[in-house]
Parts: C-alpha cells; sequence; structure tokens
C-alpha cells in the first residue's frame, strides 16, 4: 500500500508536491469510452453530461448506447451549442458509439 499523508491544509498539501496530479495509480486513456447502458438510468444522463464537463479543449470521449441517443445530443447541442462536435463512429442496429469532442 502506498504511504498516506496527512496535512493540515490544502494549500500545505499542494505546496508539498504542486505537479501531483492524481494518485489513483491509474493513467488517462488517450479516448475513454463510456458505455451508457451500465449507468442506471435515473443518473445516466447526469453522469454523461458529467463527464463532458470534465472534458479539457480539444479532449473528446466515446458514449456507446443499445439505441440511438437522439435525446442526449439533443440536450448537448441546447446546453453548450456549438462548445462540441458529434460523430458517429457506429450507427447501430445493436450498438451506436459516438465521438464527443470539446472545441471551445
Amino acid at each position: 500500500m502506498a504511504n498516506i499523508e496527512i496535512h493540515h491544509s490544502r494549500d500545505e498539501a499542494v505546496d508539498q508536491n504542486p505537479t501531483a496530479g492524481c494518485t489513483c495509480g491509474e493513467v488517462d486513456e488517450d479516448l475513454p469510452e463510456m458505455d451508457v447502458q451500465t449507468i442506471p438510468h435515473a443518473i445516466r444522463h447526469a453522469a454523461i453530461f458529467g463527464a463532458i464537463d470534465a472534458l479539457r479543449p480539444g479532449a473528446a470521449l466515446i458514449i456507446s448506447a443499445t439505441h440511438n441517443p437522439i435525446p442526449l445530443l439533443s440536450q448537448l447541442e441546447a446546453r453548450y451549442g456549438d462548445a462540441f462536435h458529434t460523430a458517429y463512429l457506429d450507427n447501430g442496429p445493436e450498438r451506436w458509439r459516438i465521438l464527443i469532442r470539446r472545441t471551445a
């Protein structure tokens, strides 16, 4: 198990290692894919928008679903306008995969 450091304040922790990112041991994938069918329906769109909100300009993710997510794409456009570009990678009938890239 890794060493756990306890700091008295956030500033102290940041000052200790200002270049440290997430220390969970995972590495960001170049293009993460999110199978939205694995997310409970009650929180699905919120979870997807949380992931989309986390994208920095130029970054992208792929969402994968068992249906064409037209309502989600409409919400994306209404919420962000042209700040995102979408492109179908697979267009059914069993699986839809859509690339979502932050442009601004």
